[in-house]
């Protein structure tokens, strides 16, 4: 399956003005703020959003919304949202800013 565009096209138009740099990887398309991935539209269908670790127990306590695994693996620091959790623009919006944020703090922490 192929990344979901329209998603893709959502989340570029949300980041405009951090002018994020855009990349292809494991068939979808991340954007990168601060050279660090903040959230992607994943080549499986929904979002993948970098997060404060500490914060994935309760992130995940709502519908839709789970750690995101590689290989069997659940990867700290990023979730998998499904689309029906990004229907509304303020939905995403949320998730971007939660990526965004993460991403500020990996970046500022390998400085």
């Amino acid at each position: 399956m192929a990344y979901d565009e329209e998603l893709a096209d959502r989340i570029q138009a949300l980041m405009d003005e951090l002018d994020p740099i855009e990349k292809k990887m494991f068939g979808g398309i991340g954007f990168m703020v601060g050279g660090k991935m903040a959230i992607a539209a994943s080549g499986t269908g929904g979002a993948l959003v970098r997060i404060d670790p500490e914060e994935a127990d309760r992130l995940c306590s709502g519908p839709g919304v789970r750690r995101m695994e590689m290989r069997g693996k659940p990867m700290d620091g990023w979730l998998k949202v499904d689309a029906g959790q990004l229907d509304s623009d303020g939905d995403l919006q949320a998730w971007i800013d939660r990526g965004v944020a993460a991403a500020s703090a990996a970046s500022s922490s390998t400085s």
